[in-house]
């Protein structure tokens, strides 16, 4: 029953990237002026606010896969869920660190709470799976 709930989790954790890729596709917004990924410290100067948008939804797809596929390698108890849960961590993490914009606010709402999940996500899996 844990193992069912955990992969659940982690698969519902990995769809709500795919409303990180609505919010930078602006096809809505995830909060009332938020502009992620807008100002990304690492990729707006160098791709610019388009390249940052689809450089971001393209990311958070593929995160949302990771996620899915792990979660069912979880639920059919396969081996192979571990590494790529935990890439997906990983992967994700990264995602909302490298599109952050540098300020502290609203950061709720850039992945930080993703970020403190995705580690809960891992402590979890290695205590409890």
């Amino acid at each position: 029953m844990l193992r069912i709930l955990i992969s659940v989790f982690i698969a519902l954790h990995g769809l709500v990237h795919l409303l990180y890729f609505g919010q930078s596709q602006r096809l809505f917004e995830l909060q009332s002026g938020l502009a992620w990924p807008d100002g990304s410290w690492a990729f707006a100067k160098i791709i610019g606010k388009e390249g940052s948008r689809l450089l971001a939804s393209i990311s958070c797809i593929l995160g949302a896969l990771a996620f899915v596929a792990g979660a069912a390698g979880i639920l059919l108890n396969q081996a192979w869920w571990h590494p790529v849960v935990v890439g997906a961590v990983l992967f994700s993490s990264a995602i909302f660190i490298f599109f952050w914009d540098g300020k502290r606010e609203k950061l709720d709402a850039k992945g930080g709470i993703g970020i403190i999940i995705n580690i809960a996500i891992v402590v979890a899996g290695s205590i409890f799976l």
